[in-house]
Parts: C-alpha cells; sequence; structure tokens
C-alpha cells in the first residue's frame, strides 16, 4: 500500500508560484524603468532635433532672438521632465544603493535640473523683452512661474532637511522622517506642474509659429511638436505607474533605516 502525501506537493506548487511571481515582478521592473529611461532622453534629444532641423538652432544674440527662444523649450524639458523625471526615479531605480547614495543622486539631478530652468526662463524673459511682447500673460506663464517656485522650494528644504541636517544624525532623525512624505508629494506635483508647463509651452510655440490654419493641416514639424508632447505624456503616464508601485520601492528595512543614514 502507497501511502501519499498531498500538502508536500501542495508546498511545492507554491513555491514555484513564489518563484514565478517573484521573477515576472522583476521583469516587469525592468521594462518599465527602461521604457522610462528611454523617453526621459528621447524627449530630450527629439526636442534638440526638432530645434536644429525646423528652428535652426541656437544663439544669444541681439540679432537673433529667435534662436536665443530655442533655448527656451529645450532647456525647460531637460530640466523639468528629464532631469527631474531621473531624480523622482532615482529610488526605484537604485534600489540595491545605500540610501545616503541615492540622496546624492538625487542632489546631483535636481542640481542639473536647476541651472536649465534658470536659464531657460531667462533666455524667454529677454526674448520678450527684445521683441516687445508682455510676459506672464498666457496660462502656459502661469503654470511654468509656479512650477519653478515649487521646484527651488522643494531644492531648497530637500537639501537642507535631508543633506546639511545628516551633521546632527540622531537628533534630527524623527523631523527627516515626518518631512519625507511631504517633499516627495511636492515632489510628484511640482514633476505634474512641469509636464503641463511644457505641453501648454508646445502648444502655444505650434500655434504662434506654424499659425492655426498651417497648424491644422498637420505638417511635418507640427508632426514633430505633437510627437515631443505625447511622449511627455507617455513619461508622466510611466512615472506615476512606477511611483503607484510599492513592490518597485527599496526593502522597508532600508527604508526605516535610511533615516539614520
Amino acid at each position: 500500500m502507497v501511502l501519499r502525501f498531498p500538502f508536500k506537493q501542495r508546498s511545492r506548487s507554491y513555491e514555484s508560484d513564489e518563484h514565478e511571481r517573484g521573477a515576472c515582478e522583476w521583469c516587469e521592473y525592468a521594462l518599465v524603468i527602461t521604457l522610462a529611461t528611454v523617453l526621459l532622453i528621447g524627449v530630450s534629444a527629439l526636442t534638440i532635433f526638432w530645434t536644429f532641423f525646423y528652428r535652426e538652432g541656437y544663439a544669444w544674440a541681439d540679432e537673433l532672438p529667435e534662436k536665443q527662444f530655442n533655448l527656451h523649450p529645450t532647456l525647460m524639458v531637460a530640466g523639468f521632465i528629464t532631469f527631474s523625471g531621473f531624480s523622482v526615479l532615482l529610488y526605484r531605480i537604485c534600489r540595491c544603493f545605500r540610501r545616503i547614495y541615492v540622496k546624492l543622486l538625487h542632489a546631483i539631478f535636481h542640481a542639473l535640473a536647476f541651472p536649465c530652468i534658470v536659464i531657460g526662463f531667462l533666455a524667454v524673459l529677454d526674448f520678450h523683452n527684445k521683441k516687445g511682447i508682455n510676459n506672464f500673460y498666457s496660462l502656459h506663464s502661469w503654470i511654468g512661474f509656479v512650477a519653478m517656485g515649487l521646484f527651488g522650494i522643494q531644492y531648497v528644504v530637500g537639501f537642507f532637511s535631508f543633506l546639511l541636517l545628516l551633521i546632527c544624525n540622531k537628533g534630527t532623525a524623527n523631523f527627516r522622517a515626518s518631512l519625507v512624505p511631504i517633499h516627495a508629494a511636492f515632489g510628484i506635483l511640482t514633476f505634474v506642474l512641469g509636464v503641463c508647463a511644457c505641453l501648454t509651452g508646445l502648444t502655444e510655440k505650434a500655434l504662434f509659429t506654424l499659425g492655426a490654419e498651417r497648424y491644422s493641416g498637420l505638417p511635418d514639424e507640427g508632426v514633430i511638436i505633437n510627437a515631443i508632447g505625447v511622449a511627455i505624456i507617455a513619461i508622466l503616464a510611466v512615472v506615476m505607474y512606477i511611483v503607484s508601485r510599492n513592490k518597485f520601492k527599496a526593502d522597508s528595512r532600508d527604508m526605516t533605516a535610511s533615516v539614520d543614514l
């Protein structure tokens, strides 16, 4: 007589399901991170291509104000989308790094975004002054101004709270821990506002440069501008998906221990 033990067989099935689920999660993680990276780099590359191929490149000179304006969309996309997008995703991409290293990389990407945003803003402000165009009259400029303000506040608060306060590590641990969710929430809000500013700015540029009648005919340049906008929307969707997935976060024990780093 042969005795069978169904429970043992079932436990092996559970182990197999656990292993398969873990492999699927890693595949999902690798795919979305790769997609986000390609989109974040690609949207800046596409903006540069559009500027050189259709807008004759860049300059900063009184006799070439249009080329000076070209710095504005390129640098704003680089600052608000590419560099800021990478800084948001670093806590998902660098899951195996020590927390302090991720914080430093986060600060570096924000430091790269900061001059892009400032120079891009000064370029369009000076362009408007040279051409006699009013400043801060459009919805695009209002959204962009709020986004820049939040970005600056986030950078100052983040640098002070999460880097400088490490000098007094234990004494500020509770304060820094309580500030993490607030800083993260406003970081996402700033990124979303940056996306909105870029989309409204692309629409304005298309209408002012091509004209409503020509733009409605969907010329080649209009297709490129629309493609940049669609890529930005895709980036927002992928970034929000990655951020919302708790399984993409670093190990919870590392998150707790990171306050003391």
